[in-house]
């Protein structure tokens, strides 16, 4: 290769799915990706809504000067609306937005052309816009790579529907039917409930066809904390694989009122004891019963432990004020990596996303466990069972799929206890994974090594459309 084409500026296109939970992990991905080689430029592309909230937000002056925001029309429902209508919202980012994100590549390649698109993999028409133009896609997966090597496979998912039943296959896993010990943290119970969900498995489907055709695919975790399915993934997949995580999104406060908030909570997390306050947050979209919140407000308040909880609901957060009493703060929002890193908190109420996982064990707080969707049932079993550093509370429903005041109130003295020998050894596993995550970031670590691997091969046209066997 020529010392002038070495030398020539690359410009990488990438494409999040409109959610925030995609959209932070994909710009630390981006910053990784520039930082990683001065003469490669970024173009992220989202919504015009989308970039008005990171606008707000102040985003863009954080982002490194080679990355830059591009803008394609709103032709999805607003994300305000978003949990109102959660099927209509995947059909049209799979059915109206390809389209416009395709005429803006080809906008782009007038001035630059992309010498790759790294679209995240639940956008199930990226692989054909990138291969369309001959651009090298690297599909991005913003979730667990256990999770990936699962549904990889769910063509070989055993039946689950025998005389059984849910309790009775809830002992068995995926293991025991597919040649990958680390799919243990997937069991047959979990399986049957994602069956059940029509539309996400339908999506997968077609996710999983395509992202076999893709030329790299980016893992938003670290090889460490999931070494067994990444290896996996690499004896299945016909492209390479790139782990890249724990890909921590930092968003930055919204304006001044929101400084003045964070002065407020931050005052209050000061004058706790060192790992006295369990931090509560189920997420942006997340919807859960009233009834199953106030359940988890009066076991709190049975509990006698201090917590801090994001309620995003302004009448949510003025009910639970009240309930909370001089036990608990309950704020609108706040900078969660933060709160996490605080000495004073020393455990996570959560719903198990996945950044909110990996934020967890970036900041080495043991979680107390609270899926309701998706990937958030396998991310629980994986902090409880196979990390050992957490509780996992889904297995302690009730008939009407309510975890109860007084299940509530004894799990969170249990993970708060300080005295019990299993949670001093919680303890000591949260801390080894949260080293591990640091470790993984810094220069000469796995993720660090393997960005610089993925810019390399980038760059030496190893991730050529021609250069991969479909």
């Amino acid at each position: 290769m020529s010392t002038a084409a070495a030398s020539r500026s690359r410009h990488v296109v990438a494409v999040p799915y409109p959610g925030r939970g995609h959209i932070n992990p994909m710009l630390v991905v981006c910053r990784q990706i520039a930082a990683a080689d001065a003469d490669l430029a970024v173009t992220v592309v989202v919504t015009e809504e989308w970039h008005a909230l990171l606008a707000a937000a102040g985003v863009p002056a954080t982002l490194p000067g080679r990355v830059r925001l591009a803008t394609i029309p709103n032709v999805i429902p607003s994300e305000r609306g978003r949990g109102a209508d959660s099927v209509g919202f995947i059909e049209a980012v799979t059915t109206k937005m390809g389209e416009p994100v395709e005429r803006l590549l080809d906008r782009l390649a007038l001035e630059r052309r992309p010498d790759a698109v790294v679209v995240d993999t639940y956008l199930t028409w990226g692989v054909a816009a990138g291969a369309a133009r001959g651009i090298p896609v690297c599909s991005l997966w913003t979730m667990p790579a256990t999770f990936f090597l699962a549904l990889y496979h769910m063509d070989q998912w055993p039946p689950v529907d025998g005389p059984e039943g849910e309790e009775g296959q809830s002992c068995k896993s995926l293991d025991q039917y597919l040649s990958f010990p680390t799919l243990s943290s997937v069991k047959c119970s979990d399986i049957k409930v994602f069956r059940s969900w029509e539309l996400p498995m339908k999506r997968a489907a077609q996710v999983f066809s395509n992202v076999r055709k893709a030329q790299c695919v980016l893992f938003t975790s670290f090889y460490e904390l999931e070494a067994g399915s990444i290896d996996g993934i690499s004896q299945v997949l016909p492209c390479p694989i790139y782990t890249l995580g724990p890909s921590i999104p930092h968003m930055p406060p919204e304006g001044e009122s929101d400084k003045i908030l964070r002065e407020k909570y931050s005052d209050w997390l000061d004058a706790q004891p060192k790992n006295s306050v369990l931090y509560i947050s189920f997420g942006s979209h997340v919807s859960m019963p009233s009834s199953q919140l106030e359940e988890a407000a009066m076991g709190l308040q049975d509990s006698a432990v201090r917590f801090f909880w994001v309620a995003r609901d302004k009448a949510t957060t003025t009910t639970l004020q009240q309930i909370a009493g001089d036990k608990g703060l309950v704020v609108p929002w706040c900078d969660q990596l933060k709160v996490l890193s605080h000495p004073s908190v020393g455990g996570f109420l959560s719903h198990c996303g996945w950044n909110s996982t990996l934020e967890a064990l970036f900041a080495g707080v043991p979680v107390l466990a609270f899926p309701v969707a998706w990937d958030q049932l396998v991310n629980a079993r994986l902090l409880a069972d196979e990390w050992k550093v957490g509780i996992n509370l889904r297995e302690q429903r009730r008939e009407d799929g309510i975890v109860s005041r007084a299940t509530i109130s004894s799990a969170v003295t249990k993970l708060m206890d300080f005295g019990d020998d299993g949670r001093q050894e919680m303890r000591r596993r949260a801390a080894e994974l949260r080293d591990a995550s640091h470790r993984a970031i810094q220069e000469g670590g796995s993720s660090s090594r393997s960005s610089n691997s993925l810019v390399r091969d980038l760059i030496e046209g190893r991730l050529n459309v021609a250069e991969i066997s479909q």
